[in-house]
């Protein structure tokens, strides 16, 4: 018996067929995730100024792909269940990849400018991805999206005059001047140990977080609560991380 899509909606009309191709159904170029993440300037815009372009630590564009097709699929049973028809949902892995480039792509496409690698730092806001180092030699990094977060941030460091300062008194001009910027937050960071000005960051409203090892991820309570623990055949215990995270209430 023959399985194709055709085939197979002869002998059921409501089935749904999901496809998932590299670069399109009339491709045959093979690829992996990380060829993905370069073809579609992922990997050209990510790692630090002065070093190479640096592959994402996870299969960025497999899951963004696989997050398109199920939302394809969901719309898909929608259908079904309103026309009682099935149909096909097709994406490709460069396709979900490009519509994922967010304000990349529209800084190219609007400004004409072309993103390059800034490690962490984004590029229309800051301080924004900025690493800073506290007294304790822990890392944290801050994400400083409005004035008003600016304007607490220097409270939180007693250092009032900053948001006065012609240089650093709008996001635009701190952008322009981020590296006059860091050195002077950096400055004031050190006194700090990093559990203890991120309380005070919070506190106050300003978005900002630890730079976690894996041990240190999985200190965190939501963390522990999606590790889901099973028995092999001998007898010993294996732990797995639940990939599902969303709840149905009705």
């Amino acid at each position: 018996m023959r399985m194709d899509e055709s085939t197979l909606r002869a002998l059921n009309p409501q089935l749904i067929f999901a496809h998932l191709s590299a670069f399109g159904e009339d491709q045959t170029r093979p690829a992996f995730d990380v060829v993905l993440q370069a073809e579609t300037g992922f990997l050209f815009m990510t790692g630090a100024p002065d070093s190479p372009p640096a592959k994402m630590p996870v299969a960025l564009i497999d899951l963004l792909a696989a997050h398109q097709l199920k939302e394809g699929i969901l719309l898909a049973l929608i259908y079904r269940m309103q026309q009682q028809k099935g149909c096909s949902v097709k994406t490709s892995l460069i396709e979900a990849a490009i519509a994922s480039l967010a304000n990349q792509a529209n800084n190219w496409l609007v400004a004409g400018h072309i993103p390059q690698r800034m490690g962490s730092q984004h590029p229309n806001i800051a301080p924004y991805g900025d690493i800073f180092h506290t007294k304790d030699q822990k890392s944290l990094v801050l994400a400083v999206g409005t004035e008003r977060h600016f304007v607490r941030l220097c409270d939180v460091l007693k250092r009032n005059t900053l948001p006065e300062d012609p240089r650093f008194e709008t996001n635009a001009q701190r952008v322009r001047h981020r590296s006059d910027l860091y050195p002077l937050l950096q400055k004031a960071i050190q006194h700090f140990d990093r559990s203890d000005l991120l309380a005070r960051l919070e506190t106050s409203g300003v978005p900002a977080g630890a730079i976690r090892t894996m041990p240190e991820v999985f200190e965190l309570p939501q963390a522990r609560a999606l590790v889901g623990h099973y028995s092999l055949p001998d007898g010993s215990q294996g732990t797995y991380l639940r990939s599902a995270v969303f709840q149905i209430t009705t």
